[in-house]
Parts: structure tokens; C-alpha cells; sequence
């Protein structure tokens, strides 16, 4: 009785301990019918869907490069990343820029989402762990907890481990390509190329 006792209160302490870490504000966005949020200040800004150029020999999830304001910046499709299905563009589909740092080296990228939704502060009660799901579930990795907002559930991502050592050099080598290219007119793709 007293063993019990003392798991729940350290899986209470650690649960406690996590919603202090995470609470704050975030920036929550839709992929399917799945709510995520980041950490607001890991954005940069949000922005309608420009043409994306297709870097050639890029996996699947990196759909390109966008040019903004001059600075050529890679785009994720993180429903591909995710395991989801591709889905068609629609007026609600945006990129989010954020900024972070992958390995030690600052990363700039676009996330392409289906719609934001809102920024949410998300206090420490509202914090849960993410669930353990097994070896089935990559993506828990990068879930840093649970946010519970009304009847909502919103999964709480990291940034920084969207991506692997791999895919953020990818994603520099795929920018430097775009770099150096340049979009040439009349060859770049919409968010739709395969």
C-alpha cells in the first residue's frame, strides 16, 4: 500500500513539475483533426501560402523552399512529416516560420499547416505528460506534454525535435540548394508538386 502510495505521488510531482516547465503561452494550429500547439516565441510569423520550389532529392515532408523577402527558407509539410495524408491546399492553409536551434545550429523554416487556430496560455494544471504509446509512436519524442484547453485536447510540440540531426541537414542542404538556384520565373511550383 505504501509502494503505491508513493508511485502516484512521484507521477503526481513529475506531472506537477512538467506543467511548471511547459506552462505559457502557444500558438495552436490544425493538422487534420488533430490540435498541436508550439511556444509562441518560437515564431516568427504567419504567412499565406507562397509558391513553394521543389528541392529535387528532398524526402517527401520537405516540400521546398519558399522565398521571403529575399531569404530563401525551407518548408516542412508536417502533416508527411507526422504520417498523415497529403491533403489539398485550402484559403486556410498557412506557414508558420519559427525559429529554433536544431543540434547547437539556429534553423529558420516554414511549417505548413492546415489553419492556426489561436494563441492559448496554458497554465501548469492544465499540463499533463504525453501518454506512453509504445514503440508504434515516433512522434511521441517530440510531444512534450498534454494541454487540456475547455473540452479540448492539444498536443504540445518541441520545435528543435520535429526534426532529427539528418532531417535538419537535409533542410540546410535543401535552403543552400534553393540559395544558390534562385527561383527562376516561371518554374516554380504551388504547394502542391510532387
Amino acid at each position: 500500500m505504501t509502494t503505491e502510495l508513493a508511485k502516484t505521488d512521484g507521477a503526481a510531482g513529475t506531472a506537477t513539475e512538467l506543467g511548471r516547465r511547459l506552462a505559457g503561452k502557444y500558438m495552436t494550429f490544425q493538422l487534420a483533426r488533430e490540435e498541436y500547439g508550439i511556444e509562441i516565441l518560437t515564431v516568427r510569423e504567419i504567412i499565406g501560402l507562397l509558391e513553394i520550389t521543389r528541392v529535387p532529392r528532398t524526402r517527401d515532408f520537405i516540400r521546398g523552399v519558399i522565398n521571403l523577402r529575399g531569404k530563401v527558407i525551407p518548408v516542412i509539410d508536417l502533416r508527411l512529416k507526422f504520417g498523415m495524408e497529403r491533403c489539398e491546399p485550402t484559403d486556410q492553409t498557412v506557414v508558420i516560420v519559427v525559429h529554433c536551434a536544431v543540434d547547437g545550429r539556429p534553423l529558420t523554416m516554414g511549417l505548413l499547416v492546415d489553419q492556426v487556430l489561436e494563441v492559448l496560455s496554458i497554465g501548469p494544471a492544465m499540463i499533463e505528460p504525453a501518454p506512453a504509446l509504445g514503440q508504434a509512436a515516433p512522434e511521441e519524442d517530440f510531444i512534450l506534454g498534454v494541454g487540456k484547453h475547455e473540452r479540448r485536447i492539444v498536443f504540445l510540440l518541441d520545435i528543435a525535435r520535429i526534426l532529427s540531426s539528418d532531417d535538419a541537414r537535409e533542410l540546410g542542404r535543401a535552403s543552400a540548394a534553393g540559395a544558390a538556384a534562385g527561383p527562376t520565373p516561371g518554374t516554380e511550383t504551388t504547394g502542391d508538386a510532387p
